[in-house]
Parts: structure tokens; sequence; C-alpha cells
């Protein structure tokens, strides 16, 4: 395994943490550990040219890979399932008579993965309007860092394991197996999501605000000033009254978090 110098740690997990917010300054033996037998593979004999090529910004490609390498891509449809038992029972019915007059849903899936959660969002969307589904827009945005894992999302291909909370009709209704035994949702759902990439470090200026955003399960890898300006830009392109969603394992500081707190890594934004 190759040895990582101080030197060489600080310049990458400093580039790392300036550019996608992702902390690393304590993952020292993690960074060795994920990366240390590819660049072998690859003919390194040690992390110092590496990092002098991750650092100039010159080879884009390298870099996804690298954060794909050091970040955790593991998710599966209906993780956290009472964000969706929310979604249906009170955003959804909320959000509905809302847009009653234009039809017009803005939900983002910031940190989407391999697709799973924008994918299960939209099931959630065409079960709850049921037979009034095609009058609504209702396409959610889903994006990640990752062009790599988007490509993936785009022509998903999971396994069995990925849908074990699936009810059985929704198994039936909304994925098709293939030929190799994996399953990939079918054409509407697939239809219903816009992949993009984007790193949530950058300024957020999409054409609509949001009335639904969930990141989650992302900003574990943000220290506190971070998140919390994540946060803030998340709050100021969410529609007064629109909500935000993060994972369960993480938490926001009340005293700084401009949202109203509603239940565990429910958040909303009155005004």
């Amino acid at each position: 395994m190759l040895t990582l110098s101080d030197a060489d740690f600080h310049r990458l997990y400093t580039y790392i943490k300036k550019n996608y917010g992702i902390d690393l300054g304590k993952k020292k033996q993690l960074i060795i550990g994920r990366l240390s037998n590819m660049l072998t593979a690859r003919g390194y004999t040690s992390f110092t040219p590496y990092v002098d090529e991750i650092v100039s910004g010159k080879n884009s490609e390298m870099v996804t890979l690298m954060l794909n390498k050091l970040t955790t891509n593991y998710t599966y449809f209906m993780r956290e399932e009472a964000h969706f038992k929310y979604l249906r029972e009170t955003v959804l019915p909320n959000l509905a008579k809302t847009h009653a007059r234009d039809h017009v849903l803005s939900i983002w899936s910031a940190g989407c993965s391999s697709g799973e959660e924008p994918y299960t969002i939209s099931m959630y969307l065409n079960d709850y309007f049921g037979s009034q589904a095609s009058a609504w827009d209702t396409r959610v945005l889903a994006t990640d860092i990752s062009q790599k894992i988007l490509d993936t999302a785009r022509n998903p291909s999971y396994q069995e394991e990925s849908l074990s909370r699936i009810p059985a009709s929704w198994k039936q209704k909304y994925f098709e197996k293939t030929n190799d035994g994996a399953y990939t949702v079918v054409p509407s759902i697939k239809r219903n999501v816009i992949f993009n990439t984007f790193n949530l470090m950058d300024p957020i200026r999409f054409k609509r605000p949001f009335d639904l955003i969930f990141c989650r399960n992302v900003m574990i890898y943000f220290d506190q000033p971070t998140k919390a300006a994540l946060v803030q830009r998340f709050y100021q392109a969410t529609v007064p009254g629109g909500y935000l969603f993060i994972g369960h394992s993480e938490s926001l500081n009340k005293a700084e978090c401009p949202y109203q707190y509603l239940m565990p890594a429910i958040y909303r934004r009155l005004r």
C-alpha cells in the first residue's frame, strides 16, 4: 500500500474541501485505503504525482473518479421510509392544494447517487395523483457531482436487494426485469426524472424555486460552516411553504437554521 505524506494529505483534503465541500481532514487512512490499489494499478509509485494532477484541476475525470472512491454511494429504494409516509400524507396534499391552478410541482433530489431516491419520489407522485398524474408536471430534478453515477442512474440496473422495501404491486407496476435478472424502472418513471451534474458548493440558480428539496445523507461529509452555508442557499431556493428533507443521521444547528423544524430530518420554510 502506498504511503501518503502529511504534506500531500494536506494538499489533497484542502483541495477537496475548497472545491466540493467534503471534509476529509480526519480521514487520512480512508484516503489511503480507498485510493492505493487504484494508484498502484495505474503505475503510480507514490501519492505525490497523483496529488499534483488532482490539485491542478486539469483532469476532471480523474477528480470524479477520486470523489466516487472517497464518498459512499450506498442507497436503496424507499430509504428512510418515514420520509415517504410524510410525503404522501402531508406534503403532497399541501402542495396539490397550493398548485391547484398551475399543476406544477418543483422538486429537487440533491445528491441523488444512482437514482433510487428520485425514482422513489416519482413513484409516490404517480401513485398520489393517480389518473390525474398526466395533468401535472411533477418532473424531479436529480443532481449529483459525479457524471459517472448519473450515467448509471439514467440507465439503471438494480439488484433484487435494492428493491426489498418496494410493495409487490409497485414492483410489478414500476419495474421491468432485464435479461441479466436485474431490474430497471419503467419508461414513464424514467421520463419523470431530469438528471444533471451539480456541485452543491456552487450558487443555486435554477429556473424555479423548489417546493421540496431532498438532500439526504450528503451533508455528513461537510463541516458545520459548510453545512450551514448550504442550508442557507437551500432556504433561498425554497418557496415559502416549501420543505427540506435531510438524512436521519444528520442534524441542523437550530440557532443557525432558517427553516422551521417539523419532525426528525424534516424542515419547512414558513415565509
